[in-house]
């Protein structure tokens, strides 16, 4: 795929709920073995909290880093599978509060959990096609499992937004790349009558989450003249810890340049937030003139993967809103007769 030539990360935010459920709740409430869980606890929306809520607030802190105001948005796109309305976009509400123009496109996304980068490849191609200056691209969701179902103990709550406008000096991270991978492989649907989601285990790994994340990586690497070693920090989506380590060990990636990206471990894997929310983390700390690869993943199932390059400004305007690790910091641990009650998992 061509190189980007001009578009860039202006601001980013990112939003974590207070309200925490540790693994072993979980492990104590259907008889597991804590020793074998697969995140220690998960972020958990409060009863207050939905996937437009959350939008707001992360995209609130994209605009505040970016120092855009909001009437220049001319784009707000937003990922998601957990959108609070079946027919009503999510992206005009969270347009609407934040004041964006009224001349804004806008719509929502669905691809499980790379929704949110699928809005990252939309608000990038507007901007380098000269349609807008600035538009937002937002992940954001409230996942869901169904209680004592393997995807309980990671599904979690969480939202990252990107400010994305054309590549100027004053930009936290400019987009060089990006390549996308797809195919039919049916590990984890919902129907549209149906609560919760199903999976098919046995190919959740392989064939799905491997397959798509190593050739989307390979791809973006070998189109573009890059190794390993050109790279310092690799995101990946996370639906839990063990994944992207493995994906690090098949690639070769040094561990200290995959585990500053790590956040399944703490919040849960967040869905189409997941890779956003990850890649957030990593602009807190990376350097300008430093290398990131991004790459998501989502059921059904696809891959997209970025190659972007820190910016000077990163170093300023990471402080003008809350980081990664303050917000994680905010926490609250709940039960999970709570967390039934948070989720609306108990019905009449």
């Amino acid at each position: 795929m061509p190189k980007i030539s001009n578009a860039a990360i202006h601001g980013y935010g990112l939003y974590i709920p207070r309200f925490r459920l540790k693994g072993e709740e979980l492990a104590r409430v259907w008889g597991k073995n804590a020793a074998d869980l697969p995140v220690k606890e998960k972020a958990v929306a409060g009863i207050d909290e939905d996937t437009v809520t959350m939008s707001v607030e992360a995209a609130k802190y994209a605009l505040r880093r970016a120092g855009v105001d909001p009437s220049r948005i001319a784009a707000v796109h937003v990922g998601t599978e957990s959108k609070p309305y079946a027919v009503k976009p999510s992206g005009t509400l969270v347009a609407e509060i934040l004041g964006a123009s009224r001349n804004t496109t806008s719509a929502d996304l669905e691809f499980a959990c790379k929704a949110g980068t699928e809005a990252v490849q939309f608000i990038t191609a507007l901007v380098e096609a000269g349609r807008i200056e600035y538009g937002l691209a937002i992940g954001a969701d409230t996942a869901q499992g169904r209680p004592g179902d393997a995807l309980e103990y990671t599904a979690a709550s969480g939202a990252a937004a990107f400010v994305i406008g054309p590549n100027t000096r004053n930009c936290v991270a400019r987009f060089d790349y990006s390549v996308s991978f797809v195919s039919d492989t049916p590990d984890f649907w919902r129907r549209s009558y149906e609560r919760y989601p199903m999976h098919a285990s046995r190919f959740t790994g392989e064939p799905a989450y491997f397959h798509h994340t190593i050739s989307a990586v390979n791809t973006i690497l070998a189109e573009n003249g890059f190794s390993v070693n050109d790279i310092d920090y690799f995101v990946f989506h996370q639906p839990n810890v063990k994944f992207p380590l493995a994906v690090a060990k098949v690639l070769s990636i040094p561990s200290s340049k995959i585990v500053p990206g790590l956040v399944a471990d703490v919040v849960g894997n967040t869905y189409a937030a997941c890779s956003m929310l990850a890649l957030a983390k990593v602009l807190d700390i990376a350097l300008p003139g430093q290398r990131i690869l991004a790459t998501s993943y989502g059921s059904g199932a696809g891959s997209d993967s970025f190659i972007l390059t820190v910016c000077d400004a990163v170093v300023e305007r990471r402080n003008r809103a809350p980081t990664y690790a303050q917000l994680l910091s905010r926490r609250t641990e709940i039960d999970y007769a709570t967390y039934l009650k948070y989720r609306d998992k108990i019905r009449m």
